[in-house]
């Protein structure tokens, strides 16, 4: 095997749409083509660490508070670290969306456990401080073609299984790389998703995103991770937005550990959720067809009103997403 030379630091190139652009690592904004992580951070070495991914337009992040909220809890939860001050952190995201001048973008904040090779019980120093690492990446939105909104997608069912078990399963972990191969597998079939389903064979969610099940105008969706004990489900931060607006609208939704793979396929209507996709609907399972095997009225208008509710939520002048005064003036 032939092994690459070694290119100097001057000739990496960088994509010409991300020349511009701004990364944020440990409280400093640096050119994309700067951005550094040592080869010793925990996240590299044993995938130790948290992630959020963000949707902005108009250059502010729907629901940045309630993001790093959870990251917050997560974070606690899984001793990644003691005390995490949102409110700065929420400064550094909306710092680094201006100053890479991007309106509608994606934004990727990564948490790790820091420098191993500081970290308490490897190094004998007692005059060094460990951090965690702290990255902000933004960039540009993928925009999904509208075909699949209309249409509907197909999924399949994952051949992995959750376990109820996992203390780490219902938060946003380093550690995707079964979620990642059950996708990959899915595009190969010529699907869009992956459902994971539990041990017991309820359903739990998809690699990357929540599902609702609609059933005579109700909506079902897997308990996730805080509304009852051991739910290895992600509490979505779409998801938790969808079940504000569906109850705003009057619709009724349930909260179950209980659904199985038949409430999926007798569905009048099913629907997936994250912050990329918004409301995406499917109307196929595998060689299975959801319903009369075309989008919903009831998924169709909560997409409506969904996409409504983050313009209006990203162009009002508080808007969700800002900082919260009080919190910044005790944390900053």
């Amino acid at each position: 095997m032939e092994v690459p030379s070694r290119s100097s630091e001057s000739s990496r190139e960088i994509p010409e749409y991300a020349r511009d652009m701004k990364a944020w690592v440990n409280g400093a904004l640096v050119p994309l083509e700067e951005a550094r992580v040592s080869l010793f951070d925990a996240g590299f070495q044993h995938a130790i660490g948290l992630f959020e991914t963000m949707h902005a337009r108009h250059g502010r992040v729907f629901r940045l508070m309630a993001h790093l909220e959870r990251l917050r809890e997560s974070a606690e939860q899984l001793r990644l670290m003691e005390v995490i001050r949102i409110g700065p952190l929420a400064r550094a995201v909306e710092d680094t969306l201006e100053a890479s001048a991007l309106a509608h973008a994606r934004v990727r904040l990564t948490m790790t456990g820091g420098e191993m090779m500081l970290a308490p019980g490897v190094t004998k120093r007692s005059d060094v401080r460990h951090d965690p690492t702290i990255a902000i990446v933004p960039q540009a939105a993928t925009l999904y073609p509208e075909a699949l909104y209309e249409r509907g997608v197909r999924v399949r069912v994952a051949t992995g299984r959750q376990n109820a078990l996992d203390a780490f399963a219902g938060h946003k972990t380093l550690w995707y790389w079964p979620r990642l191969a059950e996708l990959q597998e899915a595009s190969r079939l010529g699907c869009s998703e992956s459902l994971w389903f539990s041990v017991s064979n309820r359903l739990a969610s998809g690699c990357v995103s929540n599902v609702f099940v609609v059933r005579a105008g109700m909506l079902l969706t897997p308990t996730a991770r805080g509304e009852a004990e051991s739910c290895p489900i992600l509490p979505g931060i779409t998801r938790h937005a969808v079940i504000d607006l569906a109850r705003r609208l009057g619709l009724e939704v349930r909260m179950s550990a209980t659904i199985s793979i038949d409430d999926v396929l007798s569905a009048d209507e099913l629907f997936l959720t994250n912050s990329s996709w918004g409301i995406l609907p499917v109307t196929h399972v595998e060689a299975g067809t959801i319903g009369p095997g075309t989008v919903g009225a009831l998924t169709r208008h909560l997409r409506e009103e969904y996409e409504a509710l983050v313009e209006a939520e990203t162009t009002s002048a508080e808007g969700v997403s800002g900082i919260d005064p009080d919190e910044a003036a005790a944390e900053g």
